[in-house]
């Protein structure tokens, strides 16, 4: 088993009449961005209440650096949850140093990190506002200060970009990078896939509760890998594919600049040198890359896979809205 920061074994859970979660584990290495991903009411949300000890579960058990979740582990833990509130009409430099006390910090240093933040994201400007003034969009802005202020070993981030506009989403996905560059542990929860390859270092895909597919994104990715390759060539494109055998098959062209683009999966176990010793002596060839599927093609196949074509169209509306 790898090390791990946070392990969370066997983990179940049902409400009335509802399983929430069954026979859940996973692993999360130290200094990593786990992705937690699923559609909506797969079960990612009681997992992370339970690893915040809102919830307690059924079956199973979590830990922190080996260590059995307890109350105090809550002082290594940073949530921002999905659902989001600040105190309407409280100003902002109150609020966020009301929430950094409630983490244990001192005044003095508080005051400190924020004046930090606050500069980092050009807000200085805010903390005399009252919360009811500011936007969804900038109260999120302060959530995410409060959250990670207190510098916390893990970090859980349910739907992050939630509500932000395109500039703010990113400027939260290089924070949460350099987080984790500097040292923290964060686990990712969301639906949308849009950004699992960029942000992501590992993954865990729920789906009804259970988990169905895990490991490294770049693992993940090359296991589910069509043997297929896109060849870049000048010259006549007649002349390439008829250079082809049986065991290659094209699946698209496209040309473009005065090049071609040709998409080609090839059987039977042949190999790649196979296909350029086919086509060089026929064309000029200039480009060649393996094509590895995206992650949302890989959640479909896999919920396909187990639960035949027509199942959770939750999940495929949500993987195909990638953007």
């Amino acid at each position: 088993m790898m090390d791990s920061l946070l392990s969370v074994r066997n983990v179940s859970k049902s409400f009335t009449g509802h399983q929430a979660l069954n026979d859940v584990s996973l692993e999360v290495p130290p200094g990593s961005i786990f992705g937690l991903l699923g559609p909506n009411g797969a079960g990612k949300t009681t997992l992370i209440r339970i690893i915040n000890q809102i919830i307690i579960p059924d079956n199973g058990q979590v830990y922190i650096n080996g260590e059995p979740l307890r109350p105090h582990h809550v002082e290594n833990i940073g949530y921002l949850p999905e659902e989001r509130g600040l105190y309407r009409k409280m100003e902002v430099g109150e609020q966020a140093l009301y929430l950094a006390r409630l983490k244990g910090m001192d005044r003095k240093e508080a005051i400190k990190r924020l004046r930090y933040w606050f500069e980092k994201f050009g807000i200085e400007g805010w903390w005399r506002k009252k919360v009811e003034e500011l936007s969804k969009g900038m109260q999120q802005k302060i959530q995410f200060i409060t959250t990670v202020l207190h510098k916390p070993e893990l970090l859980i981030f349910d739907e992050p970009f939630s509500g932000f506009d395109p500039i703010n989403a990113n400027l939260i996905k290089k924070e949460i990078l350099q987080l984790r560059d500097e040292g923290s542990t964060i686990l990712f929860s969301t639906h949308r896939m849009e950004s699992v390859e960029e942000l992501c270092d590992h993954i865990a895909l729920i789906n009804h509760s259970r988990k169905i597919l895990d490991g490294s994104v770049d693992e993940v990715r090359r296991s589910y890998h069509k043997n297929t390759y896109t060849v870049t060539f000048t010259g006549n494109l007649l002349a390439f594919t008829n250079s082809l055998w049986g065991g290659a098959e094209v699946l698209k062209t496209m040309e473009k600049d005065g090049r071609n683009e040709v998409s080609v999966r090839l059987r039977n176990e042949h190999k790649p040198n196979d296909l350029l010793q086919a086509v060089i002596p026929y064309v000029e060839v200039i480009g060649f890359r393996e094509e590895i599927p995206r992650m949302n093609e890989i959640f479909i196949s896999k919920v396909e896979e187990i639960h035949g074509p027509d199942a959770n169209p939750d999940l495929m509306n949500t993987a195909n809205n990638d953007e």
